[in-house]
């Protein structure tokens, strides 16, 4: 980690899927309590500048990480004023923050900014179109970060990620296994799962590496449908694959449109000599392994 371990680190939305297993992985990475301060939003409000500033001007980080979102994609359709203060500025706030202390800052951001229109990996210079609200706010928070905070500032994209800390889809076809004969799931969406524990391992690397400030995309190598990663999680649980069925995106109407490809390119990420990330379907069976209670339904 080129001296991570002895870095104060910042981690925000810290209670989440992904805050959560940050402070996993980098308590395992040999970071002390002592360097850690990890807030969910009850404890920071990212969008209060005085929130920012005093965590910053008392803890003093050096390495900061920002895993609070406004995530309710269908809701932000309604919400967007709040999802924008959430997603563009609080980062906004954090990459001020971050640029005055000389701290390095990365933010996790979506492949909601794509319209999902490609036949081809997004590459991280591809134009960004983004086609919902929750969309046009990640991209914003992108926006700023680069802006207020070109030299230490990282913006990270990911998709379709799910973990042992609350709801996400792996988890919902684990109940669904249990209470349905079967289940339709849509087949004309394609992406790449992305376990939440890779992927804060793969953000403890980059924070910790040579790499320059800029735009990345960290997600599970490979790529599936809803239906392809379905039919994996009833394997994972025992039980007959067959039993989810394929149907199409215009049967389930949703208020936000989802992007029909979300396969982002992680050529700048392995050029910039980190880690591939494991493929989806090999992470989902480590996740069962590691985590199997978490996301079986409550009894």
């Amino acid at each position: 980690m080129s001296g991570g371990q002895r870095s104060r680190w910042l981690v925000t939305g810290a209670h989440g899927q992904l805050g959560s297993d940050l402070r996993r992985v980098l308590a395992a990475a040999g970071v002390e309590s002592e360097q850690l301060l990890a807030l969910g939003s009850d404890e920071l409000d990212i969008t209060s500048s005085a929130a920012v500033q005093a965590v910053f001007r008392d803890f003093q980080p050096q390495l900061v990480v920002n895993a609070a979102a406004y995530t309710a994609v269908d809701q932000a359709e309604s919400e967007e004023d709040r999802a924008f203060a959430v997603n563009a500025g609080g980062p906004a706030l954090l990459a001020a923050a971050a640029a005055r202390a000389g701290a390095r800052l990365l933010q996790v951001s979506t492949d909601y900014v794509f319209a999902g229109e490609a036949d081809q990996p997004y590459g991280v210079d591809a134009e960004p179109a983004p086609r919902s609200a929750y969309g046009r706010t990640k991209l914003a928070g992108e926006l700023a970060v680069r802006e207020l905070a070109p030299e230490h500032g990282y913006v990270v994209r990911t998709a379709w990620v799910y973990g042992a800390t609350g709801s996400n889809f792996v988890k919902t076809m684990a109940r669904l296994e249990q209470t349905r004969d079967t289940v339709e799931v849509v087949d004309d969406q394609r992406g790449s799962p992305t376990w939440s524990a890779d992927l804060a391992r793969g953000l403890v690397e980059l924070a910790g590496s040579a790499a320059r400030p800029g735009v990345y995309h960290c997600t599970g190598s490979g790529e599936t449908s809803w239906y392809g990663l379905a039919r994996a999680v009833f394997e994972e649980l025992g039980a007959d694959p067959d039993r989810v069925l394929p149907t199409t995106t215009d049967k389930f109407p949703r208020p936000a449109p989802r992007p029909a490809y979300s396969v982002l390119s992680d050529h700048a990420w392995r050029d910039a000599g980190l880690s591939t990330m494991p493929h989806w379907r090999a992470a989902l069976r480590r996740a069962f392994a590691e985590d199997r209670p978490a996301y079986l339904p409550a009894s």
